[in-house]
């Protein structure tokens, strides 16, 4: 796991006393304390393990639990052990806080920017992918995914755009951001539109119909923050977000967090690499390919931009939230291109 210098926390003592104190309950001799974000570092006698707070929903750590020891068996080693106290507990209760243990994973956080390392990414997503489909899930309660209701989900956040420009156009007094975000509307409804149209002219109903045959669990956070790299190897870590899904959803999220990037700005053949990295490994079919389509053009940026100004009223400055827009509108034409490859590429897919 990465301990860049400024994501290091100063840890206070009454915080280092309460640590001691969970610490206790597991079999080992503490060396050193380091807080990393939102979780401990700590050094022992022996090797270096991760301590991290939970909330009340302790099922996740026994789901990730009984999920690395059955990958294990799998031979899909490239992730983190839970480790139990002395009394065989994997969670440790301290007032009203939770804590468990796992293996630290010496590395940094992969660079997905860099296109070979997102390749790198996308072949271990695969092989977790694949591994799990080995796995008994009868004996673990996991949620299941909206991916049934693409549709439905794709439908109200249209809706909700509606919404939005409803909105705009009660305000007596409008800003700038106001204007640029109502002008915008109707073209990233269309898109909307146009997600769905793939969806209802592929055979995504079809799949969903059989997809309780073949269930897949997904990562459902496959961010850099969650991948380690180790020289030449790569881990998964944090497992608490895990659901049964098709693979594509992780995949799909992941080509859509990239593609807006710099480094990517919507470059076809740059998600064409990544899925040709993914396929080398646990291979998509042609209709896996064409609904991903749908999840990964949706203008779910746009959409979410909306929502945290005209729902959730986030306190964000002007300045920040028509920057935001922009970058997004900057894209835009970028998106229509890939769009179009992605669409020949699909035609000729085997």
């Amino acid at each position: 796991m990465s301990e860049t210098e400024n994501l290091v926390i100063e840890i206070k003592d009454r915080e280092l006393k309460m640590i001691k104190r969970i610490l206790s309950n597991y079999d080992l001799k503490l060396v050193h304390i380091k807080k990393i974000r939102s979780i401990y570092k700590i050094k022992t006698e022996t090797n270096t393990v991760c301590l991290k707070k939970i909330s009340h929903e302790f099922k996740k750590v026994e789901n990730g639990n009984y999920l690395v020891r059955e990958l294990e068996k799998n031979e899909f080693h490239n992730l983190a052990r839970y480790i139990a106290t002395k009394e065989g507990k994997l969670i440790v209760s301290y007032k009203n806080l939770a804590f468990y243990l796992m293996e630290w994973v010496d590395g940094e956080e992969c660079n997905l920017n860099d296109i070979n390392e997102a390749v790198k990414a996308a072949k271990l997503l695969a092989k977790f992918h694949l591994a799990t489909q080995k796995i008994d899930l009868h004996k673990i309660k996991l949620k299941k995914s909206n991916s049934k209701n693409w549709v439905n989900s794709f439908t109200k956040s249209i809706h909700d755009m509606e919404e939005f420009k409803k909105i705009i156009e009660g305000k007596k007094i409008k800003n700038k951001f106001d204007f640029m975000y109502e002008d915008l509307i109707d073209t990233y409804y269309d898109r909307g539109l146009f997600s769905i149209k793939i969806l209802n002219e592929s055979s995504y109903f079809n799949i969903m119909k059989n997809f309780n045959f073949k269930k897949t669990v997904c990562h459902n956070s496959f961010y850099y923050q969650n991948i380690i790299k180790n020289k030449d190897m790569y881990y998964i870590i944090d497992l608490n977000s895990i659901i049964i899904d098709l693979p594509i959803t992780d995949l799909g999220k992941m080509i859509r967090r990239l593609m807006s990037k710099n480094e990517y700005m919507w470059d076809f053949e740059k998600a064409k690499t990544i899925i040709e990295g993914y396929n080398s490994v646990n291979k998509l079919s042609k209709d896996d390919i064409e609904i991903m389509l749908a999840l990964i053009v949706f203008p779910h940026k746009f959409w979410k931009l909306g929502n945290k100004r005209y729902v959730k009223h986030k306190n964000w400055s002007e300045n920040k939230y028509i920057n935001r827009l922009d970058k997004i509108v900057s894209n835009n034409k970028y998106e229509n291109n890939f769009i179009e490859n992605y669409i020949n590429y699909t035609v000729d897919y085997q």
